[in-house]
Protein backbone atom coordinates (compact mmCIF):
# COMPACT_ATOMS: atom_id res chain seq x y z
CA UNK A 1 0.00 0.00 0.00
CA UNK A 2 1.22 3.79 -0.81
CA UNK A 3 2.10 6.06 1.53
CA UNK A 4 -0.89 7.86 3.82
CA UNK A 5 -0.50 11.51 4.28
CA UNK A 6 -2.95 13.03 6.92
CA UNK A 7 -3.07 17.28 6.86
CA UNK A 8 -5.85 19.74 6.90
CA UNK A 9 -7.72 20.52 3.72
CA UNK A 10 -6.49 23.72 1.66
CA UNK A 11 -9.97 25.73 1.08
CA UNK A 12 -9.54 25.07 -2.35
CA UNK A 13 -10.17 21.80 -2.33
CA UNK A 14 -13.28 21.67 -0.31
CA UNK A 15 -15.11 20.30 -3.40
CA UNK A 16 -13.26 17.56 -4.40
CA UNK A 17 -14.09 16.08 -0.32
CA UNK A 18 -17.48 17.25 -1.06
CA UNK A 19 -17.28 14.33 -4.11
CA UNK A 20 -16.40 12.16 -1.86
CA UNK A 21 -19.17 12.58 0.85
CA UNK A 22 -21.65 12.83 -2.04
CA UNK A 23 -20.57 9.18 -3.22
CA UNK A 24 -20.32 7.80 0.80
CA UNK A 25 -22.01 10.19 3.08
CA UNK A 26 -24.72 11.90 1.26
CA UNK A 27 -26.03 13.65 4.05
CA UNK A 28 -22.36 15.34 5.08
CA UNK A 29 -21.36 18.32 3.16
CA UNK A 30 -18.21 20.09 4.07
CA UNK A 31 -18.64 23.70 4.30
CA UNK A 32 -15.98 26.89 4.14
CA UNK A 33 -16.52 27.57 7.83
CA UNK A 34 -15.26 23.71 8.90
CA UNK A 35 -12.00 22.63 9.81
CA UNK A 36 -11.32 19.81 7.29
CA UNK A 37 -8.54 17.21 7.91
CA UNK A 38 -8.18 14.33 5.35
CA UNK A 39 -6.25 11.25 4.66
CA UNK A 40 -4.87 11.19 0.90
CA UNK A 41 -3.50 8.12 -0.99
CA UNK A 42 -1.79 8.60 -4.13
CA UNK A 43 -3.10 12.04 -4.13
CA UNK A 44 -6.35 11.10 -3.63
CA UNK A 45 -8.58 11.58 -0.66
CA UNK A 46 -9.26 8.67 1.47
CA UNK A 47 -10.89 9.51 4.49
CA UNK A 48 -11.69 13.09 5.77
CA UNK A 49 -13.24 14.54 9.56
CA UNK A 50 -14.40 17.61 10.25
CA UNK A 51 -14.35 20.54 12.65
CA UNK A 52 -17.12 23.09 13.46
CA UNK A 53 -16.71 25.63 15.73
CA UNK A 54 -19.91 26.35 17.77
CA UNK A 55 -18.87 29.62 19.77
CA UNK A 56 -15.91 28.16 22.47
CA UNK A 57 -16.19 24.57 21.78
CA UNK A 58 -16.27 22.11 18.42
CA UNK A 59 -18.07 19.29 16.68
CA UNK A 60 -16.04 16.70 15.14
CA UNK A 61 -18.48 15.29 12.33
CA UNK A 62 -18.57 14.16 9.25
CA UNK A 63 -15.80 11.33 10.12
CA UNK A 64 -15.62 9.25 6.66
CA UNK A 65 -13.00 6.73 5.51
CA UNK A 66 -14.19 5.22 1.83
CA UNK A 67 -15.17 1.29 1.73
CA UNK A 68 -12.29 -0.25 0.46
CA UNK A 69 -9.81 1.66 3.10
CA UNK A 70 -11.80 0.86 6.22
CA UNK A 71 -10.53 -1.38 9.05
CA UNK A 72 -7.15 -0.45 8.42
CA UNK A 73 -6.12 1.89 10.90
CA UNK A 74 -6.82 5.19 8.37
CA UNK A 75 -9.62 7.00 11.16
CA UNK A 76 -7.54 6.15 14.48
CA UNK A 77 -4.65 7.85 12.56
CA UNK A 78 -6.58 10.47 11.06
CA UNK A 79 -7.80 11.85 14.74
CA UNK A 80 -4.16 10.90 15.58
CA UNK A 81 -3.21 13.55 13.46
CA UNK A 82 -6.07 15.84 14.53
CA UNK A 83 -4.83 16.00 18.05
CA UNK A 84 -3.36 19.75 18.39
CA UNK A 85 -6.82 20.55 16.70
CA UNK A 86 -8.99 18.57 18.77
CA UNK A 87 -6.82 19.88 21.77
CA UNK A 88 -8.00 23.21 20.88
CA UNK A 89 -11.08 23.97 22.35
CA UNK A 90 -13.31 20.87 23.69
CA UNK A 91 -14.48 18.57 21.20
CA UNK A 92 -17.78 16.97 21.15
CA UNK A 93 -19.19 14.24 18.82
CA UNK A 94 -22.11 12.69 17.99
CA UNK A 95 -20.91 9.04 17.66
CA UNK A 96 -23.40 6.00 15.80
CA UNK A 97 -23.74 3.80 18.45
CA UNK A 98 -22.02 1.39 16.53
CA UNK A 99 -18.78 3.12 16.55
CA UNK A 100 -18.91 4.18 20.20
CA UNK A 101 -16.20 1.72 20.99
CA UNK A 102 -13.83 3.36 18.08
CA UNK A 103 -14.09 6.86 19.34
CA UNK A 104 -13.75 5.69 23.16
CA UNK A 105 -10.00 4.24 21.49
CA UNK A 106 -9.82 7.65 20.19
CA UNK A 107 -9.94 8.96 23.64
CA UNK A 108 -13.74 9.99 23.40
CA UNK A 109 -15.88 8.79 26.73
CA UNK A 110 -19.56 8.82 26.37
CA UNK A 111 -21.25 11.41 28.07
CA UNK A 112 -25.17 12.10 29.51
CA UNK A 113 -27.07 14.09 26.58
CA UNK A 114 -28.03 16.48 29.47
CA UNK A 115 -24.37 17.32 30.02
CA UNK A 116 -24.08 18.78 26.61
CA UNK A 117 -23.21 22.55 26.64
CA UNK A 118 -26.55 24.63 25.40
CA UNK A 119 -25.25 25.56 22.12
CA UNK A 120 -25.09 21.56 21.01
CA UNK A 121 -27.65 20.00 23.20
CA UNK A 122 -30.25 21.41 21.06
CA UNK A 123 -28.70 20.11 17.37
CA UNK A 124 -27.73 16.57 19.29
CA UNK A 125 -31.44 16.36 20.57
CA UNK A 126 -32.88 17.45 16.57
CA UNK A 127 -30.73 14.79 15.13
CA UNK A 128 -31.58 11.77 17.56
CA UNK A 129 -35.12 12.76 17.31
CA UNK A 130 -34.73 12.17 13.09
CA UNK A 131 -34.04 8.95 13.90
CA UNK A 132 -30.63 8.66 14.10
CA UNK A 133 -28.90 6.77 16.40
CA UNK A 134 -26.69 8.73 17.99
CA UNK A 135 -24.43 9.14 21.34
CA UNK A 136 -22.80 12.46 22.51
CA UNK A 137 -19.33 12.31 23.51
CA UNK A 138 -16.42 14.64 24.74
CA UNK A 139 -12.45 14.05 24.13
CA UNK A 140 -10.66 13.66 27.21
CA UNK A 141 -7.03 13.25 26.12
CA UNK A 142 -5.81 10.69 28.57
CA UNK A 143 -4.42 8.47 26.00
CA UNK A 144 -1.03 7.86 25.18
CA UNK A 145 1.26 7.16 22.04
CA UNK A 146 1.28 3.79 23.14
CA UNK A 147 -1.99 2.64 23.39
CA UNK A 148 -3.51 4.65 20.41
CA UNK A 149 -0.54 2.43 18.50
CA UNK A 150 -2.14 -0.98 20.02
CA UNK A 151 -5.63 0.22 18.97
CA UNK A 152 -4.27 1.18 15.11
CA UNK A 153 -2.81 -2.88 15.21
CA UNK A 154 -5.97 -4.28 15.99
CA UNK A 155 -7.80 -2.62 13.33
Amino acid sequence: MSQIIYRQLAPIRLPLVNKIYKSFYPSGKAKRDETIWVAESNNSIIASVRFKTIDDIQLLTGMLVIPEYRLQGIAYKLIEACRNQINQQACYCFAFQELEVFYQKSGFQTINSENLPNNIKQRFQRYANSGKNLIPMLFIDTLTSESMSKNISKH
